[in-house]
């Protein structure tokens, strides 16, 4: 049969631009998917997706007019309901073939054309038929529907259409935005499906106010983005308007001495790719006077409210020079630049108002106002969290660094928070910890404690930096601590995919500072020194909450590459200092790769039932009391090789502790064939017991070794 190239546009009111390209990747998903699933077309179509502010489209590619008539068996009745004891059709077998659509004027025929074949414990009848294959139309129509269905709108408005019929009236339809055109078209012919009361044509618009013509006429499928982009002045792909973008953006940096390039911001780069439907990148630039304020609110400024690209120099600061990518090109483009210009002015100048009006308070002073700020109303106010984040961080500073640490992380957890209560953080809520820092410069505060308030925070999402001094990591361990203890001591436990106060985060934090920072504290005393605080504010949560952090260590664990066995092996014994935990993985993998591995990993295992079955076993051994040659010879091995393994163990070369123990295979596997654990004398069961039980300990000091038996 022969193929021609599909198009579908869909063409609206401007769309929600952060949702752009994924709702022209689901459209166009969704849509081919329909269309191969109904034979339309073949499995290895090729699908392009357009998305621009005001369409969605897909381009697909080998469509039929009309999908292949496919062979159908239908299952109709068991052999005894469908025909009697002569063999002849029952009026239920006649009924149902009917319904099919089969000729039953000869029942006897019917009966022949039919096939039996077994169905479980019975036999059962089959009628093969061919279904006709579906048309372009009705395909088409159905894939559209599907795809408007599925498109991940969030919420959707409604708005009303005059009827297309001969009594006047209205109609609602329900969409992301209203839609003005629909176009349909198998190579150069026009599919007249129907979809949000529109019926598809080979009619759309281009630019609002460049487009050469109006409407702008699609003669074929395959001419849709060259087409639109000589005459209606659009981009449409998506992709290729982003990549233009960042070509013009790069090359009108080039422009501006110094080495300047604009900043880095892919979701920034995506919404502005989803705002127009041409870009013409534009150089702009504002008075110098506004450089003295943070440059962090100079860009979230420009970035947030104007979308603008703020261009920053060799050395990583902010220049006085922006880009705007604007949707028009003017032969003057110098009124579209001026308007900008001014348009940013009061934004620079508001951000500027806001640092030097807080300046005139110290955070110190601002620390009052903290016991007005609700936090939780079962945990207290921003003031109570305060006075618990210092507790815990002095007593952590004490434990890891002594009286001048405790001291520092006492001061910065004291003024952590009080940026909250600024004009700037009001504003910009993105800034809280930046501006701490910043304030607490100017108040003359350490370097160390400015750094430290600054970075709390840290880490805030996944791949962020961790605090840059010691007084920042122990502050920021103590203020996810606190939300931790706190939110499980009150019940706030995440469920499913909902966590309000992102615990997930805030544990992944904990868990990476404990990891990278190998700080020189368990996770349990970390718990236990964050627990007191609170007082009688909560009530248990403790052993959910280290069960948690374990599971997100051992979630994070796998997707660095570290196999489930791999980690579960180091994961059952709950290593307390989390710092160890990744060169014990790497022991462990290393021990996994040798020969003797599979063979000791499996008696592990089977050491580990004895002992269960034993119950509480000393890990004594009575040489006197060793009768067979193979528990001497496991003995003998045993006093040579494990105190090796422990001086190994405890000098922190884990990987040769674990092979130390590799030469033990032959012995074990010696006694295991030629002794009797269980013996009938009880002296020589509980020796035995003993002797397996100093194996045992020895075996798992950084893993437990029997997780990698399969």
């Amino acid at each position: 049969m022969t193929t021609q190239n599909l198009l579908v546009e869909l063409f609206v009111e401007e769309l929600p631009p952060k949702a752009l390209n994924k709702l022209g990747v689901a459209f166009s998903g969704v849509l081919a998917e329909q269309l191969k699933a109904q034979g339309l077309a073949a499995a290895d179509a090729v699908v392009t997706a357009f998305a621009s502010p005001r369409r969605l489209a897909a381009h697909v590619t080998g469509v039929l007019a009309q999908a292949a008539d496919k062979a159908v068996q239908q299952k109709l009745m068991p052999v005894a309901v469908g025909l009697d004891a002569a063999g002849n059709a029952t009026p239920a077998l006649l009924k149902k073939l009917q319904a099919l659509g089969a000729d039953v004027s000869d029942p006897a025929a019917a009966v022949a054309a039919l096939k039996r074949a077994p169905d479980g414990k019975a036999e059962a009848l089959f009628y093969d038929s061919l279904l006709q294959g579906a048309s372009l139309q009705a395909g088409l129509q159905k894939a559209l529907e599907e795809a408007l269905a599925k498109l991940p709108i969030p919420k959707v408005m409604q708005y009303q259409l005059e009827t297309d019929c001969e009594l006047p009236g209205w109609s609602s339809v329900h969409f992301v935005r209203p839609a003005h055109s629909l176009i349909a078209l198998h190579g150069a012919t026009v599919v007249p499906i129907k979809a949000l009361g529109l019926t598809a044509g080979n009619k759309t618009q281009g630019h609002r106010f460049e487009a050469k013509v109006s409407p702008v006429v699609l003669a074929h499928a395959d001419q849709y983005d060259e087409v639109l982009k000589r005459d209606g002045a659009v981009i449409a792909g998506f992709a290729e308007r982003r990549a233009e973008i960042v070509r013009q953006l790069n090359a009108a940096a080039a422009q501006v001495s110094g080495g300047a390039r604009p900043i880095e911001d892919e979701d920034l780069l995506d919404e502005v790719t989803a705002l127009v439907e041409r870009p013409n990148v534009l150089n702009c630039q504002f008075e110098t006077e506004f450089l003295g304020v943070p440059q962090e609110c100079l860009i979230l400024t420009m970035k947030a409210n104007q979308k603008y690209f703020p261009l920053i120099d060799a050395s990583g600061k902010l220049t006085n020079r922006f880009l705007v990518v604007s949707n028009i090109s003017p032969d003057d483009a110098s009124l579209v630049i001026g308007g900008n210009e001014r348009v940013v002015r009061p934004r620079l100048a508001d951000a500027k108002f806001f640092f030097d009006q807080d300046r005139k308070k110290t955070l110190e002073s601002r620390v009052e106002g903290l016991s007005k700020v609700v936090y939780h109303n079962k945990l207290g106010t921003q003031g109570e969290r305060m006075v618990r984040v210092c507790a815990i961080a002095k007593a952590i500073g004490q434990q890891v660094g002594g009286d001048a640490l405790a001291a520092q992380a006492e001061q910065a957890a004291r003024l952590a928070k009080t940026d909250l209560l600024t004009d700037m953080v009001g504003e910009f809520p993105e800034l809280q910890g930046i501006m701490g820092g910043y304030y607490a410069r100017h108040d003359g505060l350490s370097q160390e404690v400015a750094e430290a308030i600054e970075d709390h925070y840290k880490p805030r999402f996944a791949g962020d930096d961790l605090p840059r001094n010691h007084v920042g990591l122990v502050v920021a361990l103590a203020d996810k601590l606190e939300t931790l203890v706190g939110m499980f001591g009150i019940g706030n436990v995440p469920t499913g995919d909902k966590d309000p106060f992102a615990l997930r985060r805030h544990a992944l934090g904990v868990v990476r500072m404990l990891v990278e920072k190998d700080v020189a504290l368990g996770l349990p005393e970390l718990l236990a020194l964050s627990t007191p605080v609170f007082g009688d504010k909560i009530s248990g949560g403790a052993d959910a909450l280290i069960d948690f952090i374990y599971d997100r260590l051992s979630g994070s664990l796998r997707e660095q590459g570290f196999s489930a066995q791999e980690v579960d092996a180091v994961m059952a014994l709950r290593p307390a200092r989390l710092g160890q935990v990744n060169p014990f993985l790497s022991a462990v993998r290393a021990f996994a790769a040798l020969p003797e591995s599979p063979a000791l990993a499996a008696a592990n295992k089977r050491i580990g039932n004895i002992l269960k079955k034993a119950g509480e076993v000393d890990a004594h051994v009575n040489p006197a009391l060793l009768q067979e040659d193979a528990e001497k010879g496991l003995y003998t091995a045993m006093q040579k090789l494990l105190p090796e393994s422990e001086a190994q163990f405890k000098a922190g070369d884990y990987t040769a502790s674990l092979q130390t123990l590799a030469a033990l295979r032959a012995p074990v596997d010696a006694f295991f064939d030629d002794v009797m654990v269980n013996a009938e004398e009880m002296d020589l069961r509980l020796n035995r017991q003993g002797l397996l039980k100093s194996l045992h300990v020895a075996m798992n000091r950084v893993a437990d070794l029997s997780r990698l038996a399969t």
